[in-house]
């Protein structure tokens, strides 16, 4: 059987015998990563137009400080420094961001797109020497498993959003049943984002009970679920990725009046 010898550390960064376009799928990486990094972080630092009637942005759920009234503890904490502008978003957003910058999928999708390492499959790489996962920084994406615990307290305050986004206020200001577009987004968003957490290696793993043989029926069945999800992780990645900023760019527009919610109910 005949066999190719395709260097990738002895060649020039780039450097390959490919001849598809092996670049694109990094470029659109890079660019989808980048624009939702910039989208967040504009979004989190605003700390305005993320409620709109029963609507909350993902962005900002659970709203820990903020609203004196519709927070958890009230207004803004006495021990936030008065240098850094203040956004309810800033205080829990670095819990689902772990989640997805430690990510299984993202950690290798990130590693080609923005550090080239490496930039495709038999495409030459910028370093020489391979050091893996065992080191400072990378050595923190071990941690990967708590976040995960982290993303599914998560997804029981965003199913909770979803509750309340079904409850309106009439004219007499009284709660009254409904379904609006917000209402469908917002549910979306927790599917979406349900699809991607408990599809997750470490969550698979964890089911597994960590054996190489199932010690019950339950179990078995349980890994078998984790593990359907589990095979379109990339997927679910990015579905949840696109849909959480619009569900944040739902309830903002509609907040600034430049969108309409249609009540559906």
């Amino acid at each position: 059987m005949s066999s190719i010898d395709v260097p990738l550390r002895q060649g020039r960064f780039g450097q390959t015998s490919r001849r598809d376009l092996w670049w694109v799928q990094p470029l659109v990486v890079f660019c989808a990563l980048s624009a939702f990094l910039i989208y967040a972080n504009w979004a989190a630092f605003q700390g305005e137009h993320f409620r709109f009637g029963p609507y909350l942005s993902p962005f900002y759920s659970p709203e820990l400080w903020g609203d004196p009234v519709e927070s958890w503890f009230g207004a803004k904490p006495a021990w936030w420094p008065g240098w850094l502008p203040f956004s309810a978003a800033i205080i829990i957003l670095w819990a689902p961001a772990g989640f997805r910058v430690t990510c299984y999928y993202y950690r290798g999708a990130y590693y080609k797109a923005f550090w080239a390492d490496p930039p495709s499959c038999t495409v030459g790489e910028p370093r020489t020497h391979y050091r893996g996962e065992n080191s400072f920084p990378l050595i923190v994406q071990n941690i990967h498993r708590y976040f995960l615990y982290l993303a599914l307290i998560f997804l029981f305050f965003l199913a909770h959003d979803v509750w309340k986004a079904l409850w309106f206020t009439d004219s007499a200001g009284a709660a009254t049943f409904g379904i609006g577009v917000g209402t469908l987004v917002l549910a979306v968003n927790v599917t979406l984002l349900g699809g991607y957490a408990l599809g997750c290696h470490s969550l698979r793993h964890l089911i597994g009970g960590r054996r190489d043989l199932f010690t019950s029926n339950t179990r078995r069945n349980a890994y078998v679920c984790v593990s359907c999800l589990n095979r379109r992780h990339m997927l679910w990645a990015w579905m949840s990725l696109f849909w959480v900023a619009f569900s944040d760019i739902y309830v903002r527009l509609c907040s600034m009046g430049i969108w309409t919610d249609w009540r559906l109910l």
